[in-house]
Parts: C-alpha cells; structure tokens; sequence
C-alpha cells in the first residue's frame, strides 16, 4: 500500500489510477497524515437468469424407480 500526498496524487493521477486498477491500494495524506483510500472496485456479478434450462433438462416422475429398498431407506431416512 502507497501513500502519496494530495499534491503528488494531482500530479500523477492516472498512473494512481492504474495501480488501484490492479489491485494495489493507494493512501492519499495531508500533511503526511492518511485522508483518504484509492482501491479498485469491486466486479460486478452478472444477474440470475431463471429459466436458463428450460426443455434442456428432464426429471423422470418415478426417478426413485430403480433404487433398491435399501438405498430409498437410506435417503429417506
């Protein structure tokens, strides 16, 4: 983590910037004291699309058909 003061961080904006891009943090002083953070933003995830599918995928009615009496014990407790 970088700290830098304010007239620095005016100067060489961009290039801070791109360091908080990558990942690195950078801490902005005052007068050598900490004010403030640059860091990268978070991504954001894609939303749920419901239905993705729909007439791809089957479930048989009696899917529990072929199972030993044993096993359905043991699923079904």
């Amino acid at each position: 983590m970088d700290i830098v003061n304010v007239g620095k961080a005016k100067a060489q904006l961009s290039k801070l910037v791109d360091q908080a891009a990558a990942g690195h943090d950078v801490i902005i002083a005052r007068r050598g004291k900490p004010i403030a953070r640059l860091t990268r933003l978070a991504t954001e995830k894609p939303p749920l699309r419901f239905g993705l599918l729909a007439g791809r995928v089957r479930i048989e009615v009696d899917g529990d058909a072929d199972l030993t009496d044993g096993v359905l014990v043991e699923f079904e407790g």
